[in-house]
């Protein structure tokens, strides 16, 4: 990933696409199974299309985006993320980065996660 820091740049890992294997996966790690997570007719239950991914999932992958693009050159002070849709299963997303500010050594990034089609489901604010 090319770490550019200067104010508008952008930056990503690419686009993915989680389904119920990899949401097993981060249950049986996390105990979360949560049956909105599992089961398409739980999930339309709660008003769904179906399950919905786990938003501490959606958190790592935030986390990982920023983890990449300071490869090692710095630390993570804090991030913040709105959910503002959920994640379908078997849908490609992806998480984003941009320069916000620059203020001495300090770099202040907006995150987001957004699907394919630019369907924002998590927006971080500027930190």
């Amino acid at each position: 990933m090319n770490r550019e820091a200067r104010v508008g740049a952008t930056f990503t890992t690419g686009f993915r696409t989680a389904g119920f294997a990899e949401w097993n996966r981060f249950a049986a790690v996390n105990d979360e199974f949560v049956p909105i997570h599992m089961d398409d007719d739980e999930g339309r239950a709660a008003g769904y299309p179906g399950a919905i991914g786990m938003g501490r999932l959606q958190w790592s992958y935030a986390h990982n985006l920023l983890r990449e693009w300071l490869a090692g050159e710095g630390r993570i002070v804090s991030v913040a993320l709105r959910f503002t849709g959920p994640q379908l299963k078997s849908v490609d997303f992806a998480p984003f980065g941009r320069v916000a500010a620059l203020r001495g050594e300090e770099v202040d990034l907006d995150v987001w996660i957004e699907d394919a089609e630019g369907r924002c489901s998590r927006r971080a604010g500027r930190r």
